[in-house]
């Protein structure tokens, strides 16, 4: 796992709930892979499954950047802080891996 930075971003409780409520979703849908391969389900089956986990995450990814963006990424902006900038294209290229 990376390195994670030490800043920090204060988030209003709808959308640490929202958050949360997507990611106890993925959460369960992980767990339902496990037991479909602890009961031996077809592949297929499996495959289908883990393809909805991908895009759930990616829901969530696109919920989170679209927060950071308007929020984090703007406030570092009208600080007059445009390294973010250079921060928000690196983030890009690894979510578009």
């Amino acid at each position: 796992m990376e390195q994670v930075t030490q800043k920090t971003t204060k988030r209003v409780e709808d959308e640490k709930t929202a958050l949360t409520h997507r990611l106890n979703r993925i959460e369960g849908q992980i767990r339902g892979i496990k037991k479909m391969i602890e009961n031996d389900c077809y592949c297929a089956d499996i495959l289908t499954q883990s393809a909805a986990v991908s895009a759930a995450i990616n829901a969530f990814n696109k919920q989170l950047l679209k927060s950071h963006i308007h929020g984090c990424v703007v406030r570092d902006i009208k600080a007059g802080n445009e390294s973010v900038v250079d921060e928000l294209c690196e983030l890009l290229q690894k979510l578009m891996k």
